[in-house]
Parts: C-alpha cells; structure tokens; sequence
C-alpha cells in the first residue's frame, strides 16, 4: 500500500458566496508528480493556496503525510513538510548561485549571518549535488542577478530542493521557457521526485506529459477527472469542459 505525502478531504472557500474551492478530495502519494489541470478560474492556484496556508479555508481538512495542517500559518506549514515555488522566481539576486543554496540549506533563518557559517561536508557536498541536478555548476560563483529566466527557475528548484520538503508545489514552472528550456526543467522534475511528492499547476501539455503520475482536472472549483494523461485524454466531461476535441497535445 501507498504512502500518502498529501491529503485534502473536503476542502472548500468562499469569497463573498462564490466558491472558489468546492468540496475538493485527493490523496497525492509520496514519490508523486501530481499535476492540475483547469482553464483560468478552475480553482487551481486557490487550491494550492489553501494547501500552503496562504488562504485559510472555509471547510475541510488538508494533511501533510498524518499530520493535519489545516488552517496553520504559511510558516508552520512549511516547517511541516511544504514548500512552494510560485511562476515569479523569488531568489536572492545580489547573492551567487552557490550562495543561494547555502542559505537554503541552513539550518536557522538569516540570511547574511548563515554565509558566515561552517559548513559541514556533507551540506557542501548536498550544494554542489544540487548545482549539478539544475545545470548550474558553471554558473555556481555568479550572481543570481544576472541568470537569464530559465536559469533563474532552475536555481530556484535547487533552493527548493535543498530545503528538503517532503511536497513540493509548483505553480506553473515552465512559464516564458523555450522548449529545449521546458524540456530540461522536465528532466530536472523527475530527478526530484526520488526525494520528494510534487504537486504541480501547469498548462503546457507537452511538458505535462513529460512529467505526470497522476492528472487531476478542475472546472468551476471541482474535480471533475483524475487519472494518467491516457484517462484524461479519453475523458469526456474534461474535452467538454477544458482540452477540447483535440484533446492533450
């Protein structure tokens, strides 16, 4: 049997009586790469809100493995065991990439106080793993400033990784890449689930193929399928209600 990384049992919100989250179930095993589907308004970033704490929910329960964290700080949540990339990269610019992943990887907040810090080997050997899953090696002693878009999306993959949350969340990860971009952020994705459960928002479905466990479809705060892409592709509330007749291409 299965491990559940990720468990939300009945979530709902409501905003002035409209509700955005309506009632939503999934169990997101650990090991993972869940990736949510929806046409804008479907309820797919209010649902990750509601995950991380970022928006509390009106009903229902949210579960990170056993424990429940329904309702906790964004904070709390993410010392739980959460960790969330959003579509505009947060880093620290004026830091090297090197840098970056030393103050993830820092036990205390702090920024500045953390690179003054001795290391251990291992944490430095974890550094230099993680430059090497993201492409970045060469990169390492440069300033995050001047990476170009994809790279900046890389690196901050690598932040997350070095975190080390048991789930991930990713909201629309490939947004402004090229293909070859798209298809190495892809590759870097499935290198992570070895270590983590991730749940992914995204649209692209060349990429959604490349990555996906398990498909789950939302319309008008619902889930209306989940499945692998070869349900969801046969589906047919969800050609009516997102894909279209041409269904994931």
């Amino acid at each position: 049997m299965r491990e559940a990384a990720l468990t939300i049992d009945g979530l709902s919100v409501a905003f002035a009586g409209f509700k955005a989250v309506d009632n939503v179930s999934t169990v997101v095993e650990k090991g993972e790469i869940r990736v949510i589907l929806g046409a804008n308004g479907a309820g797919k970033t209010t649902l990750m809100d509601l995950v991380s704490g970022k928006t509390q929910p009106t009903s229902g329960h949210v579960y990170i493995g056993d424990r429940e964290v329904t309702g906790l700080d964004e904070h709390r949540i993410a010392r739980a065991g959460l960790g969330r990339k959003f579509q505009i990269p947060s880093v620290f610019r004026e830091l090297t990439v090197r840098q970056n992943l030393k103050v993830a990887a820092a036990p205390t907040p702090g920024v500045f106080a953390n690179l003054r810090l001795a290391y251990p080997d291992g944490t430095l050997r974890r550094v230099d793993e993680v430059l090497e899953l993201i492409g970045l090696p060469d990169k390492a002693d440069l300033e995050a400033g001047i990476l170009s878009h994809g790279e900046t999306q890389w690196l901050e993959l690598g932040i997350l990784i070095t975190q080390n949350p048991a789930v991930i969340l990713l909201d629309e990860p490939t947004a402004g890449m090229t293909e070859g971009e798209t298809m190495r952020t892809a590759a870097i994705i499935n290198e992570m689930r070895r270590d983590h459960t991730i749940v992914a928002v995204e649209h692209d479905m060349a990429f959604v193929k490349e990555i996906a466990s398990r498909i789950t479809v939302m319309h008008l705060g619902k889930i209306i399928a989940e499945g692998s892409v070869a349900d969801i592709e046969a589906n047919a509330a969800v050609r009516e209600a997102y894909l279209g007749s041409k269904g994931i291409v």
